[in-house]
Protein backbone atom coordinates (compact mmCIF):
# COMPACT_ATOMS: atom_id res chain seq x y z
CA UNK A 1 0.00 0.00 0.00
CA UNK A 2 1.21 3.65 -1.00
CA UNK A 3 1.13 6.55 1.77
CA UNK A 4 1.85 9.79 0.93
CA UNK A 5 2.31 12.53 2.98
CA UNK A 6 1.16 16.34 3.14
CA UNK A 7 3.11 18.44 5.16
CA UNK A 8 0.52 21.65 6.42
CA UNK A 9 1.49 25.19 6.54
CA UNK A 10 0.34 26.44 9.65
CA UNK A 11 2.63 29.51 10.96
CA UNK A 12 0.74 32.69 11.95
CA UNK A 13 4.25 34.27 11.87
CA UNK A 14 4.52 33.93 7.72
CA UNK A 15 3.63 31.83 4.81
CA UNK A 16 6.99 30.74 4.32
CA UNK A 17 7.43 29.26 7.35
CA UNK A 18 6.20 25.00 7.67
CA UNK A 19 5.76 23.56 10.62
CA UNK A 20 6.23 19.71 11.10
CA UNK A 21 2.23 19.49 11.58
CA UNK A 22 1.31 16.78 8.38
CA UNK A 23 -0.94 13.84 8.05
CA UNK A 24 -0.98 11.01 5.82
CA UNK A 25 -3.02 8.98 3.73
CA UNK A 26 -2.56 5.57 2.40
CA UNK A 27 -3.92 4.39 -1.20
CA UNK A 28 -5.83 1.73 -0.94
CA UNK A 29 -6.80 -0.91 -3.26
CA UNK A 30 -8.28 -0.64 -6.40
CA UNK A 31 -11.27 -2.92 -6.80
CA UNK A 32 -10.25 -4.12 -10.23
CA UNK A 33 -8.31 -6.67 -11.74
CA UNK A 34 -6.02 -7.11 -15.12
CA UNK A 35 -5.50 -9.94 -17.36
CA UNK A 36 -3.57 -10.11 -20.61
CA UNK A 37 -5.49 -11.21 -24.13
CA UNK A 38 -3.45 -10.96 -27.41
CA UNK A 39 -0.67 -9.23 -25.32
CA UNK A 40 -3.09 -6.42 -24.23
CA UNK A 41 -4.16 -5.81 -20.74
CA UNK A 42 -7.73 -6.22 -19.91
CA UNK A 43 -9.43 -4.14 -16.95
CA UNK A 44 -12.33 -5.43 -15.39
CA UNK A 45 -14.07 -4.41 -11.81
CA UNK A 46 -16.05 -1.63 -9.73
CA UNK A 47 -13.25 0.83 -9.56
CA UNK A 48 -12.82 0.42 -12.91
CA UNK A 49 -15.11 2.61 -15.08
CA UNK A 50 -15.49 2.07 -19.04
CA UNK A 51 -17.74 2.79 -21.72
CA UNK A 52 -17.56 0.02 -24.26
CA UNK A 53 -16.05 1.63 -27.61
CA UNK A 54 -14.80 4.73 -25.90
CA UNK A 55 -11.47 5.99 -24.34
CA UNK A 56 -12.90 6.95 -21.28
CA UNK A 57 -10.56 9.92 -19.36
CA UNK A 58 -11.07 12.57 -17.04
CA UNK A 59 -13.58 12.24 -14.35
CA UNK A 60 -15.19 14.69 -11.53
CA UNK A 61 -17.29 13.35 -8.74
CA UNK A 62 -19.71 15.12 -6.36
CA UNK A 63 -22.56 13.99 -4.21
CA UNK A 64 -25.58 14.51 -5.64
CA UNK A 65 -27.44 15.28 -2.54
CA UNK A 66 -29.76 12.49 -2.99
CA UNK A 67 -27.53 9.70 -0.99
CA UNK A 68 -25.30 8.87 -4.56
CA UNK A 69 -22.13 10.07 -6.06
CA UNK A 70 -22.23 11.37 -9.74
CA UNK A 71 -19.20 11.19 -12.34
CA UNK A 72 -19.04 13.44 -15.19
CA UNK A 73 -16.50 12.12 -17.05
CA UNK A 74 -15.13 12.54 -20.55
CA UNK A 75 -14.62 9.86 -23.42
CA UNK A 76 -13.70 9.81 -26.86
CA UNK A 77 -15.19 7.50 -29.80
CA UNK A 78 -12.90 4.40 -30.31
CA UNK A 79 -12.49 2.13 -33.83
CA UNK A 80 -12.08 5.39 -35.80
CA UNK A 81 -8.74 7.23 -34.71
CA UNK A 82 -6.15 6.58 -32.19
CA UNK A 83 -6.10 7.60 -29.25
CA UNK A 84 -3.54 10.75 -29.79
CA UNK A 85 -6.26 11.39 -32.51
CA UNK A 86 -9.45 10.63 -31.06
CA UNK A 87 -9.49 13.23 -27.75
CA UNK A 88 -9.54 16.09 -30.03
CA UNK A 89 -11.23 14.49 -32.97
CA UNK A 90 -14.73 14.22 -31.48
CA UNK A 91 -14.15 13.26 -27.59
CA UNK A 92 -18.34 14.14 -25.40
CA UNK A 93 -19.09 14.70 -21.88
CA UNK A 94 -21.21 11.65 -19.75
CA UNK A 95 -22.80 10.98 -16.71
CA UNK A 96 -22.36 7.75 -14.21
CA UNK A 97 -23.30 7.11 -11.01
CA UNK A 98 -22.63 5.04 -8.33
CA UNK A 99 -24.10 4.42 -4.54
CA UNK A 100 -20.85 4.71 -3.20
CA UNK A 101 -17.64 6.92 -4.20
CA UNK A 102 -15.07 4.52 -4.58
CA UNK A 103 -16.35 2.31 -7.33
CA UNK A 104 -19.91 0.86 -8.93
CA UNK A 105 -20.48 4.00 -11.33
CA UNK A 106 -22.88 2.83 -14.01
CA UNK A 107 -23.05 4.90 -17.19
CA UNK A 108 -26.29 7.21 -17.61
CA UNK A 109 -26.00 8.50 -21.14
CA UNK A 110 -23.72 11.22 -22.84
CA UNK A 111 -25.06 14.73 -22.55
CA UNK A 112 -22.60 17.26 -24.49
CA UNK A 113 -21.47 16.63 -27.96
CA UNK A 114 -22.95 13.47 -27.97
CA UNK A 115 -22.54 12.64 -31.56
CA UNK A 116 -18.53 13.12 -30.77
CA UNK A 117 -17.34 14.82 -34.12
CA UNK A 118 -18.85 16.68 -36.50
CA UNK A 119 -18.42 19.48 -39.61
CA UNK A 120 -20.32 21.93 -37.86
CA UNK A 121 -18.21 24.68 -36.67
CA UNK A 122 -21.55 27.03 -35.30
CA UNK A 123 -20.32 27.08 -31.53
CA UNK A 124 -16.65 27.78 -29.93
CA UNK A 125 -17.41 23.95 -28.46
CA UNK A 126 -18.89 22.32 -31.20
CA UNK A 127 -16.03 19.09 -31.94
CA UNK A 128 -14.65 18.38 -28.96
CA UNK A 129 -15.06 18.36 -25.05
CA UNK A 130 -13.36 16.92 -22.23
CA UNK A 131 -11.51 17.39 -18.93
CA UNK A 132 -14.71 18.08 -16.38
CA UNK A 133 -13.97 19.34 -13.21
CA UNK A 134 -17.74 19.80 -10.85
CA UNK A 135 -18.11 21.65 -8.10
CA UNK A 136 -21.27 23.17 -5.55
CA UNK A 137 -21.09 26.59 -4.89
CA UNK A 138 -24.13 27.27 -2.84
CA UNK A 139 -27.33 26.08 -4.16
CA UNK A 140 -26.11 25.13 -7.78
CA UNK A 141 -23.44 22.58 -9.28
CA UNK A 142 -20.83 24.50 -11.68
CA UNK A 143 -19.62 22.19 -14.73
CA UNK A 144 -16.13 23.28 -15.85
CA UNK A 145 -14.87 22.12 -19.04
CA UNK A 146 -12.88 22.32 -22.01
CA UNK A 147 -13.78 22.77 -25.53
CA UNK A 148 -12.53 23.17 -29.06
CA UNK A 149 -13.40 23.32 -33.08
CA UNK A 150 -11.57 23.48 -35.79
CA UNK A 151 -10.66 27.44 -36.65
CA UNK A 152 -9.30 26.63 -40.37
CA UNK A 153 -6.14 27.28 -42.27
CA UNK A 154 -6.94 31.07 -42.80
CA UNK A 155 -4.35 32.59 -40.12
CA UNK A 156 -2.29 29.75 -39.91
CA UNK A 157 1.95 30.23 -39.65
CA UNK A 158 3.46 27.48 -40.91
CA UNK A 159 5.86 26.19 -43.95
CA UNK A 160 3.06 25.65 -46.26
CA UNK A 161 0.18 27.94 -44.86
CA UNK A 162 -1.38 25.15 -43.87
CA UNK A 163 -2.11 23.24 -40.44
CA UNK A 164 -3.56 19.49 -39.74
CA UNK A 165 -6.94 19.29 -38.60
CA UNK A 166 -6.11 17.63 -35.66
CA UNK A 167 -3.15 20.41 -34.60
CA UNK A 168 -5.40 22.88 -35.38
CA UNK A 169 -8.43 22.05 -33.00
CA UNK A 170 -6.15 21.57 -30.22
CA UNK A 171 -4.71 24.78 -30.55
CA UNK A 172 -8.24 26.17 -30.36
CA UNK A 173 -8.98 24.74 -27.14
CA UNK A 174 -10.77 26.89 -24.49
CA UNK A 175 -12.57 26.64 -20.65
CA UNK A 176 -16.30 27.12 -20.26
CA UNK A 177 -18.99 26.58 -17.58
CA UNK A 178 -22.09 25.17 -17.82
CA UNK A 179 -24.31 26.03 -14.23
CA UNK A 180 -26.80 22.98 -13.59
CA UNK A 181 -29.47 22.71 -10.18
CA UNK A 182 -29.15 19.06 -10.26
CA UNK A 183 -27.82 16.20 -11.93
CA UNK A 184 -31.13 15.17 -13.94
CA UNK A 185 -31.27 18.35 -15.45
CA UNK A 186 -27.82 17.72 -16.52
CA UNK A 187 -28.49 14.61 -18.46
CA UNK A 188 -31.68 16.48 -19.96
CA UNK A 189 -30.12 19.26 -20.95
CA UNK A 190 -31.70 21.54 -18.57
CA UNK A 191 -28.43 23.83 -17.85
CA UNK A 192 -27.38 27.23 -18.71
CA UNK A 193 -24.23 27.13 -20.73
CA UNK A 194 -23.05 30.45 -22.12
CA UNK A 195 -22.22 30.77 -26.18
CA UNK A 196 -18.81 32.22 -25.59
CA UNK A 197 -15.95 30.60 -23.62
CA UNK A 198 -15.23 31.27 -19.35
CA UNK A 199 -11.68 31.93 -19.96
CA UNK A 200 -9.64 32.18 -23.89
CA UNK A 201 -5.95 32.33 -24.04
CA UNK A 202 -4.63 36.38 -24.28
CA UNK A 203 -1.67 35.51 -25.92
CA UNK A 204 -0.35 33.20 -29.34
CA UNK A 205 3.42 33.34 -29.27
CA UNK A 206 4.92 29.99 -30.83
CA UNK A 207 7.94 30.22 -33.20
CA UNK A 208 6.24 28.17 -36.04
CA UNK A 209 3.59 26.07 -36.66
CA UNK A 210 0.78 28.13 -34.66
CA UNK A 211 -2.86 29.42 -35.67
CA UNK A 212 -3.87 32.99 -35.43
CA UNK A 213 -0.22 34.02 -34.08
CA UNK A 214 0.51 37.00 -32.04
CA UNK A 215 2.41 40.25 -33.64
CA UNK A 216 5.88 39.45 -33.36
CA UNK A 217 7.66 40.60 -29.81
CA UNK A 218 4.33 39.93 -27.64
CA UNK A 219 5.57 38.42 -24.58
CA UNK A 220 3.85 35.35 -24.08
CA UNK A 221 1.54 34.74 -20.52
CA UNK A 222 0.69 31.47 -18.77
CA UNK A 223 -2.15 31.81 -20.93
CA UNK A 224 -0.67 31.20 -24.02
CA UNK A 225 -2.39 29.24 -27.10
CA UNK A 226 -4.34 27.35 -24.58
CA UNK A 227 -6.59 27.45 -21.56
CA UNK A 228 -7.13 23.73 -20.45
CA UNK A 229 -7.79 21.63 -17.09
CA UNK A 230 -9.37 23.80 -15.05
CA UNK A 231 -9.83 23.55 -11.70
CA UNK A 232 -11.70 26.17 -9.55
CA UNK A 233 -11.98 26.65 -5.56
CA UNK A 234 -13.09 29.76 -2.84
CA UNK A 235 -10.97 31.19 -1.35
CA UNK A 236 -12.66 31.71 2.22
CA UNK A 237 -10.58 34.71 2.97
CA UNK A 238 -11.30 37.33 0.67
CA UNK A 239 -14.42 35.33 -1.21
CA UNK A 240 -12.55 34.91 -3.99
CA UNK A 241 -12.55 32.35 -6.86
CA UNK A 242 -9.55 31.07 -8.15
CA UNK A 243 -9.83 29.49 -11.61
CA UNK A 244 -6.57 27.69 -12.45
CA UNK A 245 -5.28 26.59 -15.88
CA UNK A 246 -2.47 25.20 -18.05
CA UNK A 247 -1.01 27.10 -21.35
CA UNK A 248 1.57 26.15 -23.40
CA UNK A 249 5.13 27.88 -23.24
CA UNK A 250 7.52 27.33 -26.05
CA UNK A 251 11.08 28.67 -24.56
CA UNK A 252 12.63 27.11 -26.59
CA UNK A 253 11.12 23.94 -26.24
CA UNK A 254 7.84 23.15 -25.13
CA UNK A 255 6.25 23.40 -21.38
CA UNK A 256 3.41 22.96 -19.80
CA UNK A 257 2.67 25.74 -16.96
CA UNK A 258 0.11 26.91 -15.57
CA UNK A 259 -1.89 30.38 -14.65
CA UNK A 260 -4.39 31.50 -12.41
CA UNK A 261 -7.47 33.72 -12.70
CA UNK A 262 -9.61 35.53 -10.50
CA UNK A 263 -13.37 35.85 -10.02
CA UNK A 264 -16.22 37.25 -7.74
CA UNK A 265 -18.67 34.52 -8.70
CA UNK A 266 -17.99 30.82 -9.47
CA UNK A 267 -19.56 31.83 -13.49
CA UNK A 268 -17.35 34.22 -13.99
CA UNK A 269 -16.04 36.60 -15.25
CA UNK A 270 -12.60 35.58 -14.69
CA UNK A 271 -9.28 37.69 -14.40
CA UNK A 272 -6.02 35.97 -15.47
CA UNK A 273 -3.07 37.08 -13.65
CA UNK A 274 0.44 37.51 -15.47
CA UNK A 275 2.10 35.70 -13.88
CA UNK A 276 2.63 31.42 -13.44
CA UNK A 277 2.03 29.47 -10.55
CA UNK A 278 2.63 25.88 -9.39
CA UNK A 279 6.08 26.25 -10.53
CA UNK A 280 9.66 25.70 -8.97
CA UNK A 281 12.81 27.36 -10.55
CA UNK A 282 16.12 25.42 -10.88
CA UNK A 283 16.84 21.51 -11.08
CA UNK A 284 18.18 19.25 -13.70
CA UNK A 285 15.46 17.89 -15.10
CA UNK A 286 12.87 20.41 -17.45
CA UNK A 287 9.79 22.09 -15.48
CA UNK A 288 6.55 20.67 -17.08
CA UNK A 289 3.29 20.15 -15.61
CA UNK A 290 -0.38 19.90 -15.98
CA UNK A 291 -3.77 18.72 -14.64
CA UNK A 292 -4.09 20.30 -11.61
CA UNK A 293 -7.20 19.67 -8.52
CA UNK A 294 -6.81 22.34 -6.69
CA UNK A 295 -8.59 22.03 -2.97
CA UNK A 296 -8.69 24.44 0.25
CA UNK A 297 -8.18 22.36 3.92
CA UNK A 298 -9.99 24.24 6.60
CA UNK A 299 -7.91 21.99 8.60
CA UNK A 300 -4.59 23.37 8.06
CA UNK A 301 -6.36 26.28 6.50
CA UNK A 302 -4.31 26.25 3.40
CA UNK A 303 -4.54 25.26 -0.31
CA UNK A 304 -3.17 22.25 -1.72
CA UNK A 305 -2.86 20.32 -5.43
CA UNK A 306 -1.93 17.44 -7.10
CA UNK A 307 -0.98 17.38 -10.49
CA UNK A 308 1.21 15.23 -13.02
CA UNK A 309 4.31 16.25 -13.11
CA UNK A 310 6.09 15.34 -16.58
CA UNK A 311 9.51 14.54 -15.42
CA UNK A 312 9.97 13.93 -11.81
CA UNK A 313 11.04 18.21 -11.17
CA UNK A 314 8.51 18.69 -8.58
CA UNK A 315 9.38 15.32 -6.61
CA UNK A 316 13.09 15.07 -7.83
CA UNK A 317 12.54 11.40 -8.67
CA UNK A 318 10.02 9.41 -11.69
CA UNK A 319 7.37 11.43 -13.50
CA UNK A 320 4.26 10.75 -11.42
CA UNK A 321 1.71 12.87 -9.40
CA UNK A 322 3.26 15.37 -7.09
CA UNK A 323 1.78 18.13 -4.31
CA UNK A 324 2.17 21.28 -4.00
CA UNK A 325 1.10 23.78 -1.01
CA UNK A 326 -0.25 27.16 -0.51
CA UNK A 327 -1.35 30.05 1.99
CA UNK A 328 -3.57 32.31 -0.18
CA UNK A 329 -3.43 30.06 -3.62
CA UNK A 330 -0.96 32.49 -5.31
CA UNK A 331 2.30 31.80 -3.96
CA UNK A 332 2.74 28.01 -3.72
CA UNK A 333 6.06 25.85 -2.64
CA UNK A 334 6.96 22.44 -2.04
CA UNK A 335 6.05 20.33 1.00
CA UNK A 336 8.65 18.66 2.61
CA UNK A 337 7.25 15.35 0.61
CA UNK A 338 5.47 16.51 -2.22
CA UNK A 339 5.63 12.54 -4.01
CA UNK A 340 1.35 12.49 -4.28
CA UNK A 341 1.42 9.28 -5.93
CA UNK A 342 3.53 7.12 -8.40
CA UNK A 343 2.02 5.95 -11.95
CA UNK A 344 1.24 2.43 -10.26
CA UNK A 345 -2.07 0.75 -8.96
CA UNK A 346 -2.54 -1.27 -5.60
CA UNK A 347 -4.30 -4.27 -6.36
CA UNK A 348 -6.74 -6.54 -3.73
CA UNK A 349 -4.24 -8.51 -2.30
CA UNK A 350 -1.33 -5.84 -2.34
CA UNK A 351 0.19 -6.81 -5.58
CA UNK A 352 1.43 -3.36 -7.43
CA UNK A 353 0.58 -3.09 -10.62
CA UNK A 354 2.56 -0.10 -12.82
CA UNK A 355 0.92 2.07 -15.24
CA UNK A 356 1.78 3.58 -18.10
CA UNK A 357 -1.01 6.50 -17.73
CA UNK A 358 -2.32 8.17 -14.08
CA UNK A 359 -3.57 11.61 -14.81
CA UNK A 360 -5.72 14.07 -14.87
CA UNK A 361 -6.36 13.78 -10.96
CA UNK A 362 -9.22 15.00 -9.05
CA UNK A 363 -10.27 14.23 -5.92
CA UNK A 364 -13.62 13.67 -3.36
CA UNK A 365 -12.64 15.65 0.22
CA UNK A 366 -14.53 15.59 3.22
CA UNK A 367 -15.24 18.55 5.18
CA UNK A 368 -12.27 19.08 6.69
CA UNK A 369 -10.25 18.93 3.09
CA UNK A 370 -9.18 15.50 4.02
CA UNK A 371 -9.00 13.59 0.35
CA UNK A 372 -11.15 10.28 0.56
CA UNK A 373 -10.42 9.26 -3.02
CA UNK A 374 -9.08 9.84 -6.57
CA UNK A 375 -9.80 9.30 -9.35
CA UNK A 376 -7.16 9.28 -12.62
CA UNK A 377 -7.48 9.13 -16.03
CA UNK A 378 -5.36 5.93 -16.15
CA UNK A 379 -4.06 3.30 -19.10
CA UNK A 380 -2.07 0.06 -17.97
CA UNK A 381 0.06 -0.07 -21.63
CA UNK A 382 0.33 2.96 -23.80
CA UNK A 383 -2.61 4.12 -25.04
CA UNK A 384 -1.44 6.53 -27.87
CA UNK A 385 -1.67 4.54 -30.94
CA UNK A 386 -4.58 2.12 -29.71
CA UNK A 387 -7.58 2.28 -31.84
CA UNK A 388 -9.39 -0.08 -29.62
CA UNK A 389 -9.82 1.76 -26.61
CA UNK A 390 -7.59 1.12 -23.31
CA UNK A 391 -8.14 3.60 -21.10
CA UNK A 392 -10.30 3.79 -18.00
CA UNK A 393 -11.29 6.18 -14.75
CA UNK A 394 -9.93 4.51 -11.72
CA UNK A 395 -11.32 4.78 -8.09
CA UNK A 396 -8.76 5.17 -5.67
CA UNK A 397 -9.57 5.09 -2.07
CA UNK A 398 -7.62 7.01 0.26
CA UNK A 399 -7.38 6.52 4.04
CA UNK A 400 -5.79 8.93 6.53
CA UNK A 401 -3.67 7.56 8.74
Amino acid sequence: MKTFLLAAIVSLTGYHVATAQAYRVRAEPAEISVFRRDGQAVVNGEGAFQVPGHFVWGASVVPGGDGRYYMVFSAAPAGKYPFDLAWVLGSKMGLAVSDRPDGGFRHLGFFLNPDGFRPDRSAWDAQTVMNPHVRKFGDKYYLYYVGGVDPGNGRVRSADGTFPLRDRIQQSLRIGVIVFDSFADLLAGKFERSNVPLLAPRTRVKPDRIVDPSPEGTRPMPDNIIVVNPSVVYRPGDGKYLLYFKGNLYDPAWRGVHGVAVGDSPAGPFTPLDREVLTIRGGDKRLSAEDPYVWYSSRDTCFYAVFKDFTGAFTRGEPCLAVMQSRDGIQWELPRHSLFMKKQLVLPGGAILKAARLERPQLLVDGEGVPQVLYSACAIDEVNPRVDGGSFNVQIPLQRE
